[in-house]
């Protein structure tokens, strides 16, 4: 049983670990998602997203379409990959708790 119990308790400290890895990336990638607005017979790209109660529209040129495509789709692959982990932390927090 020991060992299982510290077994467990690497696997806690990899999640948190992994955890604050995924936290800062998550900060450094854009949030939001990418809005198009036609007028006339051009097209315009917008990253928009919330800053409190404000919905903030800024432009994306067409150079950076792709980019910012990318991260976002990063962004959420992270933001699914911590909750993953965050229930898996929540598991091995009760195994602990139940094995004192």
């Amino acid at each position: 049983m020991n060992m299982i119990l510290t077994t467990i308790t690497q696997e806690k400290k990899r999640i948190e670990y992994m955890l604050t890895k995924y936290k800062e990336e998550q900060a450094r990638l854009p949030k939001g998602s990418i809005s198009v607005k036609n007028v006339g017979d051009r097209t315009y790209y917008y990253l928009k997203y919330r800053d409190g109660k404000k919905v903030i529209s800024q432009y994306i040129s067409k150079s950076q379409i792709n980019e910012i495509r990318e991260q976002l789709e990063k962004r959420k692959h992270i933001e699914a990959m911590m909750k993953s982990l965050r229930e898996e932390l929540s598991i091995a927090n009760k195994v602990l708790e139940d094995a004192l």
